[in-house]
């Protein structure tokens, strides 16, 4: 039999959606595991738009 439902534990910001629709994005992803946070961007770079700062001593 199975536990009755906590309404304390389900969290209000999961969304509402309809039937056979999934919220979670990594369940429709072309590839295994976790989705980039750069977008689309495929690594290695040919290009990295990154200039290390130099510290210039004033004396």
């Amino acid at each position: 039999m199975a536990k009755h439902a906590r309404p304390g534990r389900i969290d209000p910001t999961w969304p509402d959606l309809p039937d056979g629709e999934h919220p979670v994005s990594e369940l429709a992803a072309a590839t295994q595991g976790s989705l980039s946070p750069f977008g689309d961007v495929e690594f290695p770079l040919d290009d990295v738009p990154y200039v290390h700062p130099v510290t210039e001593i004033n004396r």
